[in-house]
């Protein structure tokens, strides 16, 4: 019965944990086309992205990931490490890295030093889409997982992801020069 209560406790953990950096990504996009705005707005907008982006990631996405990593491993301690669960770990490595990138990039964001633009912030904010995919596919199917068909839904959504982004910087660009035409 307490594994229940672990395996719920994780669960939220992983909400949460996702939910922030969901959010974040999309607030450093916000953060860099602020630069796009005239002052005083331009200014405005970038203190309160950066003390949004403060507060979302450590009030946030690290009680998220604490939460989840701790009751993950006492679950551990229950289930042990098939092949599956050593999968997962990887995966959940690659998504702790992606977090502390996220703190690496908010502090060059805070500092104006960072230069990615607002396409390449889009398309790091999906980062986290496909490894909670494959977190989900991996949890649900467990031994049964069959990396062909996973391998095909992944590069679909990859691709599905890539034109969705390259559509809509087309779409901003023609609004772009619609209004500097007004």
């Amino acid at each position: 019965m307490s594994l229940l209560y672990f395996k719920a406790l994780h669960l939220i953990g992983v909400i949460v944990w996702f939910a922030g950096l969901f959010y974040l990504g999309r607030l450093f996009v916000y953060h860099r086309e602020a630069d796009e705005r005239a002052e005083p707005e331009r200014g405005a907008l970038k203190a309160q992205f950066a003390l949004m982006e403060k507060r979302l990631y450590y009030g946030i996405t690290w009680p998220g990931l604490c939460i989840t990593i701790f009751f993950g491993s006492v679950m551990l301690m229950e289930w042990g490490l098939p092949t599956w669960i050593l999968t997962k770990i990887g995966l959940v490595v690659l998504l702790v890295l992606y977090h502390l990138w996220c703190g690496h990039l908010r502090k060059k964001l805070l500092h104006e030093k960072c230069g990615w633009s607002g396409k390449q912030f889009r398309l790091f904010n999906e980062i986290p889409t496909l490894l909670l995919v494959s977190i989900v596919f991996l949890v649900v199917f467990k031994e049964a997982f069959s990396w062909s068909v996973f391998l095909l839904i992944l590069a679909g959504l990859i691709l599905t992801i890539g034109l969705t982004v390259q559509l809509l910087a087309k779409k901003r660009q023609k609004e772009a020069a619609g209004k500097n035409q007004s």
